[in-house]
């Protein structure tokens, strides 16, 4: 059966792994998933991804991060689904635990933090919250 939802299933992996202190998950990879991966990377949120060969398909191996003994992301939701689309301007992007926290945004210029979305004065599609 089709997933219907690849992003979301690989937020949660990383959910799962962290809550299980993994050292690093795998996901199949797409081009969506790698760009939100660096998103995280640059933001502090994990220490790195890399493409592996997942059985005849790529896949990503994406190491975790923690903190004395706690993982590195506490929340991690998905906001934007397959069912229902959420667009923001880059004026009214929500803020995460008073900027604390990140949203994630698919923009016509790439996949970009809620900060750097602003910088650059674009909108787009808000596809996670992470803090």
């Amino acid at each position: 059966m089709a997933m219907t939802d690849p992003l979301g299933d690989m937020l949660t992996r990383i959910r799962n792994g962290q809550q299980a202190k993994k050292d690093s998950v795998m996901s199949p990879a797409s081009k969506l998933r790698a760009r939100v991966l660096e998103v995280l990377q640059r933001e502090g949120f994990i220490r790195g991804y890399s493409e592996e060969a997942l059985g005849k398909h790529k896949g990503l191996r994406i190491e975790l991060k923690y903190f004395e003994g706690q993982p590195a992301i506490q929340y991690v939701a998905r906001v934007s689904t397959p069912g229902r689309r959420v667009y923001s301007a880059s004026k009214e992007l929500p803020r995460v635990r008073n900027g604390l926290g990140i949203t994630i945004v698919s923009t016509p210029r790439g996949v970009l933090s809620d900060a750097e979305a602003r910088e650059q004065n674009v909108g787009g599609e808000v596809l996670a919250e992470v803090f």
